[in-house]
């Protein structure tokens, strides 16, 4: 963060000072104490588990130099700053921050926002920008009001590239980060059924991803998804430019000759100009596809060079830990482990992988878990699933955990198999029952959201015995 006196920071979030208002923070802003470090702005934010107040007087040992609070610390030798809201604090900090870094700087800000593809998008745009320029980016899934302001707050006068990834909390949510951030790109990927039972259908989880189309500034660009039917109607309500990409023949950035290996997806990229590139992706699926040409669209449009687009591109190796991972084994079995997030869209997106993978004579095996924050559709969804499996002919199915069975279930349902599908109450079931049926040329997938820990189980077939 830029260096701001304590007196600076409590204009900035409309905050009163306890202690010497001069003092300067010079290093980053923290919500967990074991982060900090010399010149660190400690902000004490109350939690379910525990509350970052009773770790203020560790941060001040770190390092901190002063103290966002809710409530005054007895004995603190450090200037408090008190708020009613340590959260809502943290926003107008980085709102200000931001403002400021503006006023000197060209710093060009990018927003993403999707029901899937948010952090791959993501992690494709920062490895890009970074060979550019200095490239801050959000770590793991930093989305919500408190990681995605933590995330901006890495931002310095020299960081030419901001990449924000705005997660989705309820209506407002993406609002809240819109107005915090205030992108000159915006990205919406696609609206589709995850967190549907939090918010209540998919069209207030469209109305939410739209808060981004609503808050983009006139003189923006919003890169929208052509191929999404509720990413289409955002157009009509922003005053951005909108720039398309996809497979349709309206995109702008459009995909076409898509094929799937094991090592790999490719595709041409047809940029707006007529010109076509070859991709290469190393990253697993065609659905990543869609992430790939809306990080090309972005790089573009900010003037990076086409070739180190499509090359970086072709370079990653993966998307990200446990998103669509292939792990081969010595023995022939090939793990692919894409258990960090499961919505109903991912899990079919890569169920169809798996199938794909397999019409080249390997056995397809998939382990799905439950996929979390369906509410009242989980058990038409899950059940769904179970269709999907056995309509795309996948060999055999491990389900694992109660809150999956209806996959399960709805694999047997559907009729045209006779044990193909199994159900296991615990990881530990499942791994044992797994690693004793597998042979050398399996494709297998682990797909389930992070909730059911079924990431770890990914990991442990790599391990050839038990």
């Amino acid at each position: 963060m830029i260096k701001l006196s304590v007196a600076e920071i409590a204009s900035a979030i409309n905050a009163t000072v306890h202690g010497d208002a001069t003092v300067v923070v010079f290093g980053s802003v923290e919500t967990d104490s074991r982060l900090v470090t010399a010149g660190a702005l400690f902000v004490a934010k109350p939690g379910e588990v525990t509350d970052g107040h009773e770790f203020a007087q560790q941060a001040i040992a770190a390092g901190a130099v002063a103290v966002v609070v809710e409530r005054l610390i007895e004995n603190l030798a450090a200037p408090q700053i008190l708020v009613k809201d340590s959260v809502l604090a943290l926003g107008s900090l980085t709102e200000f921050v931001l403002t400021e870094i503006r006023k000197s700087t060209n710093l060009k800000v990018i927003g993403i926002t999707g029901s899937n593809g948010k952090t791959t998008t993501k992690n494709m745009l920062n490895a890009i920008l970074s060979k550019v320029a200095e490239t801050i980016a959000p770590i793991e899934s930093y989305n919500n009001e408190v990681g995605a302001p933590y995330s901006i707050l890495q931002t310095s006068e020299s960081t030419k590239f901001l990449v924000v990834e705005l997660g989705a909390g309820g209506v407002g949510s993406i609002k809240y980060l819109t107005d915090i951030s205030k992108p000159d790109l915006g990205v919406i990927l696609k609206v589709g059924l995850a967190h549907v039972g939090e918010f209540g259908g998919i069209e207030i989880t469209a109305k939410i991803k739209g808060e981004l189309a609503q808050g983009m500034q006139a003189g923006s660009t919003l890169i929208l998804n052509a191929d999404d039917g509720y990413v289409a109607e955002m157009a009509k309500d922003t005053k951005a430019n909108p720039i398309w990409f996809g497979t349709s023949s309206e995109a702008g950035y459009r995909a076409s000759d898509q094929s799937l290996t094991i090592d790999g997806t490719k595709f041409t990229l047809h940029w707006p100009d007529g010109v076509t590139s070859q991709v290469n992706l190393q990253i697993l699926g065609e659905h990543h596809v869609m992430n790939a040409l809306a990080a090309a669209a972005v790089a573009d449009q900010l003037g990076v060079s086409r070739d180190l687009i499509v090359k970086t591109l072709d370079e990653m190796p993966l998307a990200e830990r446990w998103r669509m991972q292939v792990l081969n084994r010595a023995d022939g079995v090939t793990v692919i482990n894409d258990a960090y997030n499961a919505s109903p869209d991912s899990t079919k997106a890569a169920l169809q992988t798996l199938a794909q993978l397999g019409r080249s004579g390997r056995r397809t095996i998939a382990i799905l878990g439950e996929m979390a924050e369906l509410g009242s559709q989980s058990r038409e969804q899950h059940d769904a699933i179970g269709r999907i499996v056995v309509r795309l002919n996948i060999d055999q199915l491990i389900v694992v955990g109660q809150g999956a069975k209806l996959i399960h279930m709805g694999a047997e349902q559907e009729g045209s198999w006779a044990g193909e599908s199994k159900f296991f109450e615990s990881i530990d079931e499942a791994l044992a029952h797994v690693r004793g049926m597998l042979m050398a040329g399996d494709l297998v997938l682990v797909k389930s959201s992070k909730s059911a820990n079924l990431r770890h189980l990914g990991d442990d077939l790599m391990e050839l015995t038990a």
